[in-house]
């Protein structure tokens, strides 16, 4: 089973790591290692994988599964939970406690506290980034947080109408970067982990590493809604092992 392991380097007690499609159980059009429950894959199939995932991981315990719908709810976890919770980020203090996001183009944030005591999953998509899914996420720290930004649509392949580059470059010129001319007039090609990174520069982050990986133009690694519809979702993993 391949996964991957992301490329920040933090406090020694975070651990973390992003699923890929490589190998696992699910038939097409969900081949490989589909997680999520709820794009029509047969549920035994999802769970054989979680659990392969799980062990192959070394989770402490079972991750926590939300229901993700582009809000900018940030959900506070105190204790494991078998509960699917309708949030788009989690954030927890407690050690042993396996935050996910779950995602097929949209971003995976993983945010930690330099000195290892607070973590957070973020999954964001434009809307949330839009709306403040970041920011919320960055307001439940108390400490100084570092940020990796995994796989997600690259801009060359994320072309959007101009309300897209309007909730964005309407409230503050610092997004105009992240947004190119697309091929037709009014299109325009987005670049998500930008617009991630410009965010947590505005609310002092400046310790982010980002993957650089296009979840679109990788088929072999990764599923993705805008180019096939129908698919699986991976998901990326933190928690604190103490």
């Amino acid at each position: 089973m391949s996964t991957l392991q992301p490329t920040w380097v933090t406090h020694s007690s975070i651990a973390s790591v992003t699923s890929t499609r490589e190998e696992g159980g699910s038939k097409a059009p969900f081949d490989g290692l589909n997680i999520g429950t709820h794009v029509g894959d047969s549920a035994s199939d999802v769970m054989m994988n979680r659990q392969k995932l799980m062990k192959k991981a070394s989770m402490p315990s079972s991750p926590i599964w939300l229901n993700q719908t582009h809000s900018t709810t940030v959900a506070i976890i105190t204790s494991p939970t078998n509960d699917v919770i309708d949030a788009d980020a989690t954030y927890t203090r407690q050690p042993n406690i396996v935050l996910s996001a779950m995602t097929a183009d949209c971003l995976p944030i993983l945010l930690a506290s330099k000195d290892g005591d607070e973590i957070a999953a973020v999954h964001a998509g434009w809307r949330g980034l839009a709306d403040g899914i970041v920011e919320n996420a960055l307001d439940c720290f108390s400490g100084e947080v570092q940020a990796w930004i995994g796989p997600a649509i690259g801009r060359d392949a994320f072309e959007v109408g101009e309300d897209v580059r309007a909730a964005f470059c309407g409230l503050d010129t610092v997004f105009e970067p992240a947004f190119q001319p697309g091929k037709e007039p009014g299109k325009w090609l987005a670049d998500l982990s930008l617009i991630v990174q410009l965010k947590l520069g505005q609310k002092g982050v400046t310790d982010i590493t980002q993957s650089g990986l296009c979840t679109y133009s990788d088929p072999k690694r990764f599923f993705s809604y805008r180019r096939d519809g129908q698919t699986g979702r991976m998901a990326s993993f933190v928690w604190i092992n103490r």
